[in-house]
């Protein structure tokens, strides 16, 4: 016997728990599956230690799905983003520009958020959902497809028939090697350390990108721990000295991040432990097979650089649930599959490679080519036009 539903979401990370949250909001009927239990404390082990910056447009699809209001009060808003090429002979600001949300908008670029509690506040959402099911502890084990419905089989052999499944199962999807839809994957040779800090200077709701070899370090705001200022940190570095950096006692760490961070926020010390990832890009190419669309890192991967990660998948989203809603009767039909394909496909390509680009630049090693990359900063984002229009592709709204 199988059961039914209308959306099989596979994946239960940020991405799949929202997707589940927001198609539910909308009537849909959700079955949502992960292998891993989600980990909803700080404190406990494997807990995600990442944080993610929600962009100006993600929040009106959180509102959507019953979502924000649960995460306001948590949010760390981003005002300010700030570009550092520290690339001269010692590790200090050369070269600062600074964007300000309010030179577009009357909110914030976006709002960051722990990944730990964005996932207790998801589940918690969901737990007031009642046409949503979600069940950790299961994976996708199978697909089957025919033109009306789609057939996944479970990790403990139950059955489940939809009209779509929303494939949010990572980088390495199943759903997508079922459907055998082939990727291009870019490695460079880098990892990223992600961690909290507490610091002696007020972030402001600034986030601080730092530019120099290997990869940027990026700082992002948190509320307030303690008392004391809170920041998010990623540190991209080459795999060698990322390796290096993992094995490195408190105090040790704590004398090299300093340096890095060229003490824009005063003394860093660390209030997490540190977690380790290698960075890659990766692209599908194409976002849907019959009764499957690919979302989130199942069809776009991109280094951890100007928060368009999540946001990306986000967008991916949107347009599934307009879709969807425009004609509830033809839900996962191949109409809908080709027009998300058609809308998602130009715009994943173009950043994926904007943020190839991005990484590249950011990971130069030789003295005169961080010098060129200083005196392009300084130029490209030295012109209005140009700023108005790289915040406003930033946020996703060009």
């Amino acid at each position: 016997m199988s059961e039914t539903c209308d959306i099989l979401i596979s994946g239960g990370g940020i991405a799949g728990l929202t997707a589940a949250a927001t198609f539910a909001a909308k009537g849909f009927s959700v079955i949502c599956v992960d292998p891993t239990a989600p980990i909803t404390n700080r404190e406990d082990e494997g807990a995600d230690l990442r944080t993610t910056a929600f962009l100006q447009p993600a929040k009106t699809l959180l509102e959507e799905a019953g979502l924000w209001t649960r995460l306001a009060p948590h949010a760390a808003p981003l005002q300010i983003m700030r570009i550092i090429d520290a690339g001269g002979e010692v590790p200090e600001p050369r070269i600062v520009r600074e964007f300000n949300a309010a030179e577009i908008s009357d909110l914030p670029f976006g709002w960051n958020l722990p990944n730990w509690l964005l996932r207790r506040e998801m589940l918690a959402r969901i737990g007031e959902l009642a046409n949503v099911d979600f069940r950790p502890g299961l994976g996708s084990k199978s697909l089957f497809t025919r033109t009306n419905d789609a057939r996944v089989t479970l990790s403990d052999g139950s059955r489940i028939r939809c009209k779509l499944v929303l494939a949010c199962d990572g980088r390495n999807s199943p759903m997508r090697e079922a459907a055998r839809i082939p990727v291009q994957t870019t490695r460079y040779g880098q990892k990223a350390l992600a961690f909290a800090v507490t610091h002696d200077l007020p972030h402001e709701n600034v986030s601080t990108e730092i530019h120099r070899s290997g990869g940027p370090f990026t700082l992002v705001p948190l509320p307030d721990r303690d008392g004391q200022s809170c920041s998010a940190i990623v540190w991209m570095e080459t795999n060698a000295n990322a390796d290096r950096l993992a094995t490195l006692d408190d105090a040790a760490f704590e004398a090299e991040m300093n340096i890095r961070s060229c003490g824009v926020l005063g003394v860093l010390k660390l209030a997490s432990r540190r977690t380790l990832w290698p960075i890659i890009s990766q692209r599908a190419e194409r976002l849907a097979a019959e009764r499957l669309a690919l979302m989130a890192e199942a069809a776009h991967v991109v280094p951890p650089i100007g928060a368009q990660g999540l946001n990306m998948s986000l967008s991916d989203l949107r347009v599934l649930l307009d879709l969807a809603e425009a004609r509830p009767e033809g839900l996962g039909d191949q109409a809908m599959l080709d027009a998300y394909d058609k809308a998602r496909h130009g715009d994943i390509k173009l950043r994926v490679s904007g943020i190839d680009l991005l990484n590249r630049a950011s990971m130069i090693e030789a003295r005169p080519l961080r010098d060129l990359r200083a005196g392009g900063l300084s130029a490209l984002y030295s012109l209005p036009q140009v700023r108005r229009m790289l915040m406003q592709m930033g946020l996703g709204v060009r």
